[in-house]
């Protein structure tokens, strides 16, 4: 009996399902019974090439993505990932790779995009890159055909936290069996809102780790009666959720962010980060996917709108946090992304823009110590820091007009999404914001 089939029947699992992530970010899934493992474990499941063309309205194929109903992959189980949780009801999941009939990578499989820029910084630079996220979401409850939030308390309120105590324990714990590791919890600004922070680690772990942990807190919600959503922006009038991204430069098992022990970055790190702010007006096409995404991203709203970075800024897109008792900088947190992003292509394009600046070497502006949003139009030219897009039009435009972003996606893949993207811009820039939510809600 394979490692694989001993876990299986260890937890008494009835069905293993198989997940990928599409370029609409919904995390989709096929499954198969236990007892047909040796036909599907290496393999996996046929799939449609056609589930690249799906976009969050409906099952319809969208125009322009170069794709149609002929063509069949695989969805090839990781093995590496599986995970046994009380979130699927006894069932197993999976990460799948979606390969072509020859078990070669399928070129646009968002997670072959995010292995493939991975393996282009390491062979390349010599480097790799470990990352965290920051998970922002609402619980909401229907309450005669409406939604509202589940409790009304404010930011880091022990009462409000200590209300929802058993929904976040069993999300903790549920995560703790999956061997994902919270490592903070806290009530955010918005009524029944709530931050998590999940362990540190390597990019496509953590990618993958986005999936999971998406799944579970759905999931806990469930079953305590609430519906948990991380749609960017709900309310007009309330703090809208990211997914803010910490990011560490490594080679050979040492962090290199900083310069030494000095308040300093790295060459290699200023060229990195140079790299993403100046490709970050194409790449919110990627980060902050959706329509919805460009209602949070506002000055003066901690969402990070204009192209500035700056130590412990939390208006810049890019802030460097302050280490307690340290001088050096161990990470930078990107704020310009929001869980409607599919995690693969995110982390794929931020790494594509940073080998541009690597291979560039191109030269970080100078500090931001204010809030952007407050300067003059002539003092931001001068510091050369740029608005952000304001809706997606723009920001899917500016992704058309990057050839840098384009290449590292490869045709296919980058055809297919915009081409998903301009489908879903079509139909959401004319709702209004209470028809996206009800649209929405449920879908992120």
């Amino acid at each position: 009996m394979s490692v694989v089939a001993e876990r299986l029947a260890e937890q008494s699992s009835l069905l293993v399902r198989l997940l990928w992530c599409d370029n609409a970010n919904l995390i989709r899934a096929k499954s198969f019974h236990r007892d047909s493992l040796g036909t599907f474990q290496d393999m996996g499941i046929g799939i449609t090439a056609a589930c690249q063309a799906l976009s969050v309205i409906s099952d319809a194929l969208c125009a322009d993505t170069g794709l149609s109903g002929t063509g069949e992959n695989w969805l090839q189980p990781d093995w590496n990932t599986l995970k046994i949780s009380d979130s699927s009801q006894g069932h197993a999941a999976v990460i799948a790779d979606i390969v072509q009939s020859n078990g070669e990578p399928w070129s646009l499989c968002p997670r072959n995009f995010l292995k493939r820029m991975i393996g282009n910084l390491s062979d390349e630079f010599g480097l790799s890159i470990k990352v965290g996220f920051e998970y922002e979401f609402y619980l909401m409850e229907d309450k005669e055909d409406e939604w509202v939030p589940a409790e009304d308390f404010t930011y880091a309120s022990d009462h409000g936290f200590s209300v929802l105590q058993p929904l976040v324990d069993d999300i903790i714990r549920s995560l703790d069996k999956q061997t994902i590791k919270v490592r903070t919890a806290h009530a955010e600004s918005g009524p029944g809102q709530l931050e998590m922070s999940l362990d540190y680690g390597d990019a496509l772990k953590t990618a993958d780790d986005q999936l999971f942990f998406r799944k579970t807190v759905h999931a806990m919600a469930r079953q305590h009666g609430y519906a948990a959503s991380f749609l960017p922006k709900i309310f007009a009038d309330q703090c809208g959720s990211g997914m803010h991204l910490h990011l560490s430069l490594w080679q050979e098992g040492s962090n290199i962010l900083a310069d030494g022990h000095s308040r300093k970055l790295s060459s290699e790190a200023e060229h990195f980060v140079a790299g993403i702010l100046h490709h970050l007006p194409a790449l919110t096409a990627v980060t902050t996917p959706t329509c919805n995404s460009f209602r949070r991203i506002t000055p003066h709203c901690w969402s990070g709108d204009f192209t500035a970075w700056g130590w412990d800024n939390r208006e810049a897109a890019i802030r460097i946090p302050s280490q307690p008792g340290q001088a050096a900088p161990s990470n930078i947190e990107l704020k310009t992304m929001d869980a409607s992003a599919n995690p693969y292509l995110a982390l794929g394009s931020i790494i594509a823009a940073g080998i541009d600046g690597l291979r560039n070497k191109m030269a970080l502006n100078e500090e931001c110590s204010i809030d952007p949003g407050c300067m003059s139009e002539q003092e931001r030219e001068r510091a050369a820091i740029r608005a952000l897009p304001e809706d997606l039009s723009t920001a899917l435009g500016c992704l058309r007009e990057n050839s840098v972003l384009l290449k590292a996606m490869g045709d296919g893949l980058a055809t297919s999404y915009l081409g998903v993207k301009q489908t879903e811009n079509a139909y959401f820039s004319e709702l209004s914001l209470e028809d996206e939510v009800n649209k929405l809600l449920q879908c992120y």
